[in-house]
């Protein structure tokens, strides 16, 4: 495979009164368009976490956002956009969303999408994060059965990572619960011109 070269992630720093985020900005595709997408979704993104936690209207009550980039290479960018906000009660709540983009063409990527169509990935990784509930004995609110069809999830470095929010899998103690899965491990059900292929690529 060809190199290709990272994007460029800068920060915008935005401040309001009760809220502070740190919104990633991106540049450097082959085109303007890819970057016009990425940007765009991105910003959805934040909005959507905001408009998610709900009012500020407590005295008390305080936003911020962060991100974090988890892989920038071959093609592909894969990042975590962070919200946590303070809007009364015992404790504050921070949400996740992940996004995944071919960075040369700006177009994001759902779960299903990173296999061959027809193949059981729900099925495949519901199987490998069970495992890992059991060896990390990870306590559990409720028996786990089955991970979403559209369950979140990035990719960092050659691993699909699954992710369970707050509450959704564990107790608030807890945090987010995350499961690594070696792309190597799902090798036969990659959709190779999506954006684990070329994780998946010995280079």
């Amino acid at each position: 495979m060809a190199f290709k070269r990272p994007l460029v992630i800068r920060t915008h720093h935005s401040t309001h009164p009760k809220v502070t985020m740190d919104i990633p900005v991106v540049s450097g595709a082959s085109n303007s368009t890819a970057e016009n997408l990425i940007n765009t979704d991105i910003r959805k993104g934040v909005q959507q976490l905001i408009s998610e936690q709900g009012s500020l209207e407590d005295p008390r009550s305080e936003m911020i956002g962060w991100f974090e980039t988890k892989t920038n290479e071959k093609g592909v960018l894969s990042l975590s956009l962070y919200n946590y906000a303070y809007t009364g009660g015992a404790h504050g709540m921070t949400l996740q969303k992940s996004l995944t983009f071919n960075a040369d063409t700006g177009r994001s990527y759902t779960l299903a999408q990173l296999f061959k169509p027809g193949t059981d990935y729900v099925k495949r990784l519901s199987d490998i994060v069970a495992k890992q509930i059991a060896a990390r004995q990870i306590e559990t609110l409720e028996p786990f059965k089955s991970i979403r069809p559209d369950q979140d999830f990035y990719i960092a470095d050659r691993s699909l990572v699954i992710y369970f929010q707050l509450y959704e899998l564990t107790a608030y103690v807890y945090g987010f619960a995350y499961f690594p899965i070696s792309v190597y491990d799902l090798q036969d059900i990659i959709n190779e011109s999506g954006p684990l292929g070329p994780m998946a690529a010995n280079d």
